[in-house]
């Protein structure tokens, strides 16, 4: 599963003197604004990994929501999606780099998508990805990103859901966006997401008796012999050498 845009480092939004307010749960957690990249870099989008993974500190900050006025036309999709769901519908809202993520809950995705895609205005006609990411510091570590698009307004927004490895359910959105069908099965088979209602939940590319989910932190990398379809093929420490 590619990250894209949910899987950068997110700093926290809000400026501290801003007055955002913090979640009482605690259990989304972004990447503090001192912290380093997973490969070891800050400030740039490098993601070459030649510096080696490093690992992120399990005592980054609380989200904290931006402070309103969001800018640009968030205002207007935030204020619409609250008046139509509760205010209490996003459990977050960040602007970060120009881009607005609402965070929900994971069993009123699907309602949210329902009214992101017909409410007149807002009109998100479009989920062009689905993806997973995780992070292995935080309690509800599988998170679930969805990009949606109004071709109406020319807008685009991410909706953003978190879930643990207890419970990793999630409401499919397959029948609000039937382009998340294989996007979401993808999600299942390389991180273990049950996306509940979804009409055929198999995995899409590894064979069906294959056990763990490679897009995980905590999947192994090499070293380990593979099996597939009958072929063995020897850990990467053990294959030819090309010179």
């Amino acid at each position: 599963m590619g990250r894209g845009s949910e899987g950068r480092d997110r700093g926290a939004t809000a400026d501290p003197q801003g007055g955002g307010k913090a979640m009482s749960d605690g259990e989304i957690q972004p990447v503090g604004q001192e912290a380093q990249g997973l490969f070891g870099v800050s400030g740039s989008g490098d993601t070459s990994g030649f510096g080696g993974l490093v690992n992120q500190s399990p005592s980054a900050a609380p989200l904290v929501s931006t402070p309103a006025p969001l800018g640009e036309y968030f205002d207007e999709v935030v204020d619409s999606l609250q008046q139509l769901l509760g205010d209490d519908i996003a459990r977050a809202v960040i602007v970060d780099r120009g881009e607005l993520t609402i965070h929900v809950a994971p069993d009123r995705v699907a309602d949210v998508c329902q009214s992101m895609r017909d409410d007149e205005n807002l009109r998100f006609e479009l989920c062009s990805s689905v993806s997973g990411v995780d992070y292995p510091e935080q309690a509800n570590r599988l998170h679930v990103v969805y990009h949606l698009t109004s071709m109406t307004y020319r807008r685009r927004v991410r909706l953003e859901t978190a879930v643990s490895l207890d419970h990793p359910v999630v409401a499919s959105v397959t029948a609000v966006y039937p382009t998340a069908d294989w996007q979401e099965r993808e999600a299942y088979d390389m991180f273990g997401v049950v996306f509940e209602g979804h009409p055929h939940l198999t995995r899409i590319l590894m064979p069906d008796d294959w056990e763990g989910y490679p897009q995980r932190k905590d999947y192994p990398l090499g070293g380990i012999a593979v099996e597939y379809k009958g072929a063995h093929i020897p850990p990467p420490d053990e294959r030819r050498a090309y010179k």
